[in-house]
């Protein structure tokens, strides 16, 4: 599998100084209770608190940052189920830039509404995201923001974990959500390079856990379905260079149930006055279930990457 070089760090740190100013840097706290849980100190780092309510503008930032003057007159399209496309509508706008988005028809509406608000043109659709999406990138002359396969976008992501260790510099093991993976291997390049001995762990559902049989067949995979309430975690494929990341740089990934992602939920709720969205909490899952392997008193991190939740789908979730 011929993929280029794993990102590198200086690269996220160039990343981190070049949008400066246009984003937030979030939070790290600590929990008491999840620590009396996981028999570990607990901190969790609150991606939800991000422009547009997620870690996706972090990425995108720096993909638009990165193009010519003469693709950026033409416009950008991108394919996504929500919280990608809101922060390719936000970043575009905010940069001068046309952006088209290709959503699928059955898409949260409330993720559909803000992207348009933000300034996206969306494109709905009941056919292959990516074939639609390249069909219509051809023909309108567009440029591609990959919703995770890309260093730009990896380099970009990798800032969270900039932040992380800034906050909590001895930290034993990261747990990271992952869809297509790009959260998780930029989180993994800045981990690995700063604190070598610290585990990374990425956390999938069951109905889409397209990273974990990529690792178990050793190439990248396309499910032939995906099913859960985690939309912002159902990437219906594995890019080669997530892939190559996680092959590289990650120790496991655990794959969840709904239900366990929906205590997570809960948890977030009763105990840290947060409301994440299911694919947001979907880290915190397997630290609640008592899967994560830990020393006593390990150092543990839980990124929360998102909190557009769905309000509609709320009630009968919980």
């Amino acid at each position: 599998m011929d993929v280029s070089p794993l990102v590198p760090l200086d690269r996220v740190r160039q990343a981190a100084q070049a949008f400066a100013g246009r984003l937030h840097r979030t939070p790290t706290v600590p929990s008491r209770h999840l620590s009396h849980v996981a028999g570990a100190n607990v901190l969790l780092k609150l991606e939800l608190f991000q422009k547009t309510g997620s870690f996706k503008p972090r990425g995108v930032l720096t993909a638009l940052d990165a193009l010519p003057e003469a693709e950026r007159r033409k416009g950008v399209i991108t394919l996504s189920a929500g919280n990608h496309a809101q922060a390719v509508a936000w970043a575009a706008s905010a940069s001068g830039i046309r952006s088209t988005v290709v959503m699928p028809a059955h898409a949260v509406r409330f993720k559909v509404e803000a992207t348009r608000e933000y300034g996206g043109e969306v494109i709905l659709t009941h056919d292959d995201l990516l074939a639609t999406t390249l069909e219509i990138q051809k023909r309108r002359g567009l440029t591609l923001v990959h919703p995770f396969d890309h260093p730009d976008i990896i380099a970009g992501q990798g800032t969270v974990a900039l932040e992380l260790l800034e906050d909590v510099p001895a930290v034993d093991a990261v747990l990271v959500g992952c869809g297509g993976g790009g959260l998780l291997a930029g989180v993994a390049t800045v981990v690995k390079a700063l604190r070598p001995a610290a585990k990374v762990y990425g956390v999938e559902p069951s109905g889409a856990p397209g990273m974990r049989q990529s690792l178990d067949r050793g190439a990248p995979v396309r499910l032939d379905r995906v099913d859960t309430i985690a939309d912002g975690l159902a990437a219906p494929f594995i890019g080669a260079l997530t892939f190559a990341h996680a092959r590289a740089l990650v120790d496991d990934v655990f794959v969840v149930e709904d239900a366990e992602i929906v205590t997570a939920m809960k948890t977030l709720m009763q105990r840290i006055k947060v409301l994440a969205e299911p694919a947001g909490a979907a880290a915190l899952a397997p630290l609640l279930a008592g899967r994560v392997p830990l020393h006593a008193g390990a150092t543990v991190a839980v990124v929360v990457s998102g909190g557009n939740v769905d309000l509609d789908r709320l009630r009968g979730l919980l």
